[in-house]
């Protein structure tokens, strides 16, 4: 039995695609029968055709994927597309080293564990890219002698 111009005229009334036009099978006889419009309704009322809701798209894997980039997964270079400049810019990466170095420096000064001259020249030394990370000056400031104990 063609019941293509009944799923036609059904999906435009039920405003969607032919697809989600679902036809009761056990009253495929009723269907048939209905040739007008107006058939086509009263069978929408009486059960005989309906839409199908609408199908979703599972977020399960994208929601895997996100957890496993969390832990660094899949971030190989066959993964990349922008140059590591890109990826994170060197300002950024500048200002994530700089700003540890030189709140260490303000609460060494501020705790008077080192005086205002040994602060600038640091500050300085800092600017001009000499340390790695806090860490790496506290060294610094070790090997120099200029840190007072108590740290």
């Amino acid at each position: 039995m063609d019941l293509k111009n009944q799923k036609r005229m059904a999906a435009e009334i039920l405003k969607c695609g032919e697809s989600r036009v679902w036809i009761d099978p056990n009253r495929i006889e009723d269907a048939a029968d209905a040739i007008t419009r107006a058939d086509i309704r009263t069978a929408i009322e009486s059960g005989t055709i309906r839409a199908l809701p609408k199908q979703g798209i599972s977020r399960g894997r994208t929601r895997y994927k996100l957890a496993q980039r969390g832990k660094g997964r899949r971030r190989g270079p066959g993964s990349r597309k922008g140059t590591s400049g890109a990826r994170t810019p060197t300002k950024a990466d500048w200002i994530q080293t700089i700003r540890p170095i030189r709140k260490e420096l303000r609460k060494l000064r501020d705790e008077g564990k080192i005086n205002r001259t040994v602060y600038r020249e640091f500050y300085s030394k800092a600017k001009g890219g000499m340390f790695k990370s806090r860490k790496n000056l506290v060294a610094h400031l070790q090997m120099a002698g200029h840190l007072k104990e108590g740290n």
